[in-house]
C-alpha cells in the first residue's frame, strides 16, 4: 500500500509511527502539510516524503488519509475533485458524516469514517470504524491496516454509533485525566509530593486498567473483590455513590454524545447555506 496524509499533526505523526513499527516502507507514505517546519520535522523524523500543496504529484498511491480539522475539511475536500479515482479515502475528522464528506468531495463514495482516541500517540488507541456502503473487503482491510496500526479498532455497522464511540472513547481519555488529576490531589492532600502522588495515582490506574483487560471478570465483580465489608474500600465506595459519581459519568457519555450528534449537524451545514 501506499498512503498519502493531508495534515501532518499529532495523530497523522502518531499513525505514521505504527505503520513503520508494522514494516511499512517510509518511502510509500506521503505527506501533505502546509507548515514548512512541520515538514522538516516529518522528514527527518520518519524518512517519508513531504508536498506543501495537495495535486496530482502529491496524492499517489492506494490510500488517502484526511488528517485536518473538521472545520478544514470541506476546503481541503474541495482540493482533492478529480484526484481520487479508485482511490480509499479514510477521514480522522471528527463529526463530520460520510454523506458529507462523499458531497464534498464531489461524489467520490470510497470512505471509512475512523475515530482514534489520543492514546493512539503511544500505539495503545481504540478505533471506531465505519464503512460507507459498497466498499469492498480488501479495502475494509486496508483501512484496519493503517488505524490498527496504533491500536485495536471496532467496526461498526451503523454511522449513527460513531456519535457513542466519540463519546465513551473518543472523549474517554480526557474522563481517565479527571480521575487520575482528583486522585493525584487527593493523594497531595493526603501527605504525598506532587512526583509520589502523581507516580501512585498513574500506576494505580495502569495497573487496575491491565488486570481488568486481562481478567475474564466485567469491572463490577473485580470491584466488588477489592470492597472488604466494614473497609476502607468500602467506605470510600460509598461515598462516592452518596455523591452520584457513577451517575455523574453515565450523563457526561451521554452529553458528549449529543454533542457529537450536534456538531455532526453543524459540519454538514458547511457550503450548503444552511
Amino acid at each position: 500500500m501506499n498512503i498519502t496524509f493531508i495534515g501532518g499533526g499529532n495523530m497523522a505523526g502518531a499513525l505514521i509511527t505504527g505503520l513503520l513499527q508494522k514494516g511499512f516502507d517510509p518511502k510509500s507514505i506521503g505527506v501533505v502539510e502546509l507548515a514548512a517546519e512541520n515538514r522538516a520535522r516529518l522528514n527527518e523524523k520518519f524518512g517519508v516524503t513531504t508536498h506543501e500543496n495537495i495535486s496530482a504529484a502529491s496524492i499517489v498511491g492506494d490510500i488517502v488519509v484526511l488528517a485536518v480539522k473538521p472545520q478544514q475539511l470541506r476546503e481541503v475536500a474541495t482540493q482533492l475533485h478529480g484526484l481520487l479515482d479508485g482511490k480509499l479515502v479514510i477521514s480522522i475528522a471528527a463529526g463530520v458524516r460520510s454523506t458529507d464528506l462523499s458531497r464534498w468531495l464531489d461524489g467520490h463514495a470510497m470512505i471509512v469514517r475512523a475515530m482514534p482516541n489520543t492514546p493512539a500517540m503511544v500505539l495503545a488507541g481504540i478505533t471506531g470504524l465505519y464503512a460507507a456502503p459498497g466498499l469492498s473487503p480488501d479495502q475494509r482491510r486496508q483501512a484496519e491496516a493503517v488505524l490498527g496500526a496504533v491500536g485495536t479498532t471496532l467496526w461498526l455497522e451503523q454511522e449513527e454509533r460513531m456519535d457513542a464511540i466519540t463519546a465513551i472513547s473518543g472523549s474517554g481519555p480526557a474522563y481517565v485525566f479527571l480521575f487520575i488529576e482528583a486522585l493525584q490531589q487527593a493523594a497531595v492532600a493526603l501527605g504525598f509530593t506532587q512526583d509520589e502522588a502523581r507516580t501512585l495515582s498513574i500506576e494505580t490506574f495502569f495497573g487496575a486498567a491491565k488486570l481488568a483487560s486481562q481478567s475474564p471478570e466485567d469491572a463490577a465483580t473485580l470491584r466488588a473483590r477489592v470492597t472488604s465489608k466494614g473497609g476502607t474500600t468500602e467506605r470510600a465506595i460509598l461515598s462516592m455513590e452518596g455523591s452520584g459519581v457513577k451517575q455523574a459519568i453515565i450523563q457526561a457519555a451521554q452529553a458528549a454524545c449529543q454533542r457529537s450528534r450536534e456538531l455532526g449537524d453543524e459540519l454538514g451545514k458547511m457550503g450548503t447555506g444552511g
